[in-house]
């Protein structure tokens, strides 16, 4: 159940992360108001949010790349060292005079799952060790 719980959340979270990407890439004017801060570049500063976009995507891949190769408990440390991004979003929203609302309900709790998701994934049982054959990578290289 735990096991499930945590691929899950990985999933989630990296769906979302990689949604918010494609969102400032291909929509940033639309997407930019939604993070919370008070005021966002305009005109050719406004290409800043495109940089952002494709961190954001990059930030969605490697949770799943990490999750398809079957290494969770490095993806477990990722997930909980990232917990710092968000963290440090909201308190750039918070001391630029952003969204209280925003910094702490989008960003708060999103650095929240990323701790329990990470926390999750480190305390899992190896599978070798509870009798099951599912921690085996879904993608595997071929060598010769």
């Amino acid at each position: 159940m735990r096991r499930h719980l945590a691929t899950a959340l990985t999933v989630l979270l990296a769906v979302g992360i990689g949604y918010v990407g494609v969102s400032y890439l291909f929509f940033p004017a639309d997407t930019a108001p939604q993070f919370g801060m008070a005021v966002w570049p305009e005109g050719d500063a406004a290409t800043f949010l495109a940089t952002k976009g494709a961190r954001d995507l990059a930030s969605g891949l490697v949770p799943l790349a990490l999750l398809l190769t079957g290494q969770r408990r490095g993806l477990g440390w990722v997930l909980t060292l990232w917990a710092v991004v968000p963290l440090a979003d909201a308190a750039l929203i918070l001391s630029t005079g952003g969204s209280v609302v925003t910094a702490l309900a989008v960003h708060g709790l999103t650095a929240l799952a990323l701790v329990v998701t990470g926390v999750l994934l480190l305390t899992e049982e190896p599978a070798a060790a509870a009798g099951r054959a599912d921690d085996r990578p879904l993608v595997t290289s071929r060598s010769g």
